[in-house]
């Protein structure tokens, strides 16, 4: 492509465009309370949805813009056939240094190995407990064992591990510990993240949140003196356990937002762009594609987005005087693109 990367490409509040996040499907095989706990869904056409070829395209044109980092995501990335030969695509283009996967791990006992043969930099596993019961409850689906042996298989793979933990008050919040633990014992980090009521969370609600200060409360108390670590672009803050040198990470985007910092845009499977997670509108970009739209001008249109955006969502929730969820189930039905699962976490 001829377009020349602008690095100094910000948007209204001086945020460059760095990290893409891809959701690849807008299905799962969980229905997890904080994120699918309604019965039934509507979901995007299937003839909307964009082959490999198109979305590469236009990671390609966001590649021009500055994104240097991909991160696969869904719905559950897993379920979409051919996967690693997406990835393989991807760490094909030029200035792309890192292409990650976000996943329930459920699909990674088969597909581990295929995927690192294709470059894949690392994989996130959601993982909110580890008690088989509780995991069911959660999920409504009896998979905990088969979420474990894809974290093995990834392991065995070589390849890099983080596990995201959301913490809910009289859920899940007495396994902070164990959780940590685990994480240590298999190598990966753990990233605890603050229950976030965005789009299809509809029965957040602020009481069953645990805050930073709480989940560092409490670990300190069980394991001794935490150091923090300064907080960068990326959506969690690290910390580190001084006693053991065991990190961790805390995503803190209900009670301590980091749009600020955002350098972050996301593509759903059907070619939309959101500049935010909590935004309402999003840019088609399928339709100049499919229209024979070239780099370039695909480029241009991201650029344009970008530099207009002036995104504070998570810091404009934290603001309301009333907080509930974001968007009713009518308009949830009405428009999936407000889904979490369809934009990609």
């Amino acid at each position: 492509m001829s377009v020349t990367p602008d690095p100094s490409q910000l948007d209204q509040l001086g945020r460059p465009l760095r990290s893409l996040r891809v959701s690849v499907t807008d299905r799962c095989n969980l229905r997890c309370s904080y994120c699918m706990p309604e019965e039934e869904y509507t979901w995007l056409p299937r003839e909307r949805i964009l082959d490999y070829e198109e979305l590469t395209s236009l990671v390609r044109a966001f590649c021009a813009t500055g994104v240097d980092r991909v991160r696969l995501t869904g719905g559950e990335p897993l379920l979409r056939r051919g996967l690693d030969q997406f990835v393989a695509q991807l760490t094909a283009l030029e200035g792309l240094r890192e292409v990650a996967l976000t996943t329930n791990g459920i699909g990674l006992s088969e597909q581990a190995q295929p995927l690192v043969a294709a470059g894949l930099t690392r994989a996130t596993v959601s993982l909110d407990t580890l008690r088989a019961d509780r995991f069911t409850a959660l999920t409504r689906r009896d998979a905990l064992d088969r979420c474990l042996a894809g974290i093995e298989a990834a392991r065995a793979a070589g390849l890099p591990l983080k596990l995201n933990m959301v913490v809910m008050r009289g859920t899940n919040d007495d396994e902070l510990v164990e959780m940590l633990r685990y994480a240590g014992e298999i190598g990966a980090e753990l990233r605890f993240i603050e229950y976030m009521d965005v789009g299809g969370a509809t029965q957040w609600d602020a009481k069953t949140v645990v805050s930073r200060e709480d989940i560092l409360t409490r670990l300190s108390e069980a394991s001794g003196a935490i150091e923090a670590e300064a907080a960068g672009a990326a959506p969690a803050q690290r910390f580190t356990l001084a006693a053991s040198g065991q990190r961790f990470g805390i995503i803190a985007s209900t009670t301590a937002p980091f749009c600020a910092r955002c350098d972050r845009a996301r593509l759903t499977a059907d070619g939309r762009l959101f500049t935010c997670l909590y935004g309402r509108e999003g840019l088609d970009l399928r339709g100049p594609l499919r229209a024979g739209e070239d780099g370039q001008a695909l480029a241009r249109r991201i650029q344009r987005a970008w530099g207009v955006r002036a995104d504070r969502g998570a810091e404009e929730r934290l603001a309301l005087a009333e907080r509930a969820a974001l968007a009713s189930q009518d308009e949830l039905r009405r428009d999936p693109h407000l889904e979490m699962h369809t934009r990609g976490g």
